[in-house]
């Protein structure tokens, strides 16, 4: 169910479906609605797999393309997507990360024990420098986790010295001759991850106290305000959510939220990432779909202490997490990306909007080769994953006014299982344009639907592009990378005040009126 609320216009939203039955929805512009955070489309990297190595770092001296050792094809692509922002190093690595293990001459750094994901050496290549240029070329701000599970307040506190500090101290000075004279900007400062697991196994009572000594030394330097995001837990787990918001919340901007996608619901058998028949993926959307179940009962829990809700959920892990690859590491966690993937992404996104007034930064794990990534890459071979496309179709809602959409969706229905087919995002940017986003995760069945405007200004459409593909796990391949890509979609047209859209199966479809 959603709500519509705009400042220049009225829509009503009528869906055709079979029998001729209608729903219609009417939205009040006059009302307060929101604003789509550009940060909720943030992105995810860590020290895991072939996420870093090779998939975004190959050094100067690779065969494969580079600028500064950075793939020259994914720097390309990620540029591409907008990515507001990127979280680094983790994730479950985090909590092990020594950071001065990763500056100073790359062939001088000790090379460590990447103990838990895949028990491979970390040769510290790519460290504070690295990343922090990475985020430069793609034009994202980072966003940095701090280890909280092995380390100390002062270890994280020189870290923040050394990156914010524009004084002469050893460790600034350290930092000039490491080749950066000037200090960074570091907004998003995540205190631990996973606290509760691989970042301590720490109770919510320890690690709400471990949280506010190490935020207290978690320092605002040169200007520099840290923005300090807690180690929420995972789905229903409402009493760490309640602990750490009756103990802390007056030292935090943010806790974090962790939620995977498991199509099978079990965790030792997760159900594989290709070749899924049509009760399986009707079941992983369903499942999917529970994100709005989760925001919706940590923000009550959060509103109590919080009325106001100056604390943000930030929902900084989550995507589908399948079974990895047959003759991959098992601990590389690597899977393939279906359009069925696009869809957990879209349906994701429509439900993170219409909660912004407490979700305001999400990052979706991974962005390279790991989970349920954006590009993965093979040798000096580079694709966009269906995943990816979702995100692009979404970059019209940076920052936009959000308009609630109030419908009643037909359902889609397989054996026992139904869930609503259309989920949506309609928003209004800055300069005046009229964005909307619909998905129909309809397999089988595609759907008329009527958006009534109040009063349209003389706005035509100025572009409409849809993802599609013949099956719901379709994916693309290294020999066809064009199995699921967008393409112009001539199924909408405007009649007065009216835009009449036919929707296909199994489909996402971005309109911008202008």
């Amino acid at each position: 169910m959603f709500k519509n609320i705009s400042s220049c216009f009225i829509v009503s939203i009528l869906f055709v479906y079979p029998l001729f039955a209608q729903t219609s929805i009417t939205v009040n512009t006059e009302e307060l609605s929101g604003v789509i955070d550009r940060h909720i489309f943030g992105q995810f990297s860590e020290h895991l797999g072939r996420g870093i190595y090779p998939g975004i770092w190959v050094g100067e001296d690779s065969d494969i393309p580079n600028i500064e050792g950075y793939r020259t094809d994914v720097l390309e692509a990620l540029e591409a997507l907008q990515i507001p922002n990127i979280r680094w190093p983790g994730g479950c690595f985090a909590d092990d990360y020594r950071w001065k293990d990763g500056i100073g001459p790359r062939n001088e750094r000790p090379v460590t024990l990447n103990a838990l994901w895949g028990q491979v050496p970390e040769d510290n290549s790519f460290g504070t420098h690295e990343f922090l240029r990475f985020t430069e070329l793609i034009n994202a701000e980072p966003y940095i986790s701090a280890n909280v599970g092995s380390s100390n307040p002062k270890d994280m506190s020189d870290w923040i010295e050394y990156l914010t500090y524009d004084g002469e101290t050893t460790l600034t000075k350290m930092r000039k001759e490491n080749g950066k004279e000037e200090p960074w900007k570091i907004k998003f400062w995540g205190i631990g991850n996973e606290s509760w697991g691989c970042g301590g196994n720490m109770t919510a009572d320890f690690y709400a106290d471990k949280y506010k000594q190490f935020a207290t030394y978690a320092h605002n330097l040169s200007g520099n305000e840290l923005y300090k995001i807690a180690s929420g837990k995972y789905d229903v787990e409402y009493d760490w959510t309640d602990t750490l918001m009756s103990k802390a919340s007056g030292l935090m901007d943010a806790i974090s939220l962790h939620f995977y996608t498991i199509p099978t619901g079990n965790w030792d058998t997760k159900g594989p990432s290709t070749g899924f028949n049509e009760e399986e993926y009707i079941a992983t959307i369903k499942y999917s779909l529970r994100m709005d179940e989760f925001i919706k009962g940590h923000s009550e829990i959060m509103d109590k202490y919080d009325p106001e809700k100056r604390v943000v959920l930030a929902v900084d892990e989550w995507g589908i997490w399948t079974d990895p690859l047959e003759g991959t590491n098992s601990g590389f966690l690597e899977q393939q990306n279906s359009l069925r993937d696009a869809f957990i992404a879209s349906t994701t996104f429509d439900i993170f909007a219409k909660h912004n007034d407490r979700v305001k930064i999400a990052n979706i794990a991974q962005t390279v080769n790991v989970l349920q990534a954006m590009v993965l890459t093979e040798d000096d071979k580079m694709i966009k994953t269906p995943t990816y496309y979702a995100f692009k179709f979404y970059t019209v809602h940076y920052d936009a006014k959000y308009f609630p959409l109030e419908f009643e969706s037909p359902e889609y229905i397989n054996v026992e299982t139904s869930i609503p087919a259309i989920h949506g995002t309609a928003s209004e940017s800055k300069d005046g344009r009229i964005n909307i986003t619909l998905t129909n995760v309809d397999a089988q069945k595609g759907h008329d639907l009527i958006l009534n405007f109040k009063e349209l200004g003389g706005k035509s459409i100025s572009s409409a592009r849809i993802l599609t593909a013949d099956n719901v796990n379709s994916y693309n391949t290294f020999d066809d990378g064009d199995v699921v890509a967008p393409s112009g979609f001539n199924g909408a047209s405007l009649s007065g005040n009216s835009l009449n859209i036919t929707l296909p199966a199994k489909s996402i479809v971005v309109l911008t009126l202008h």
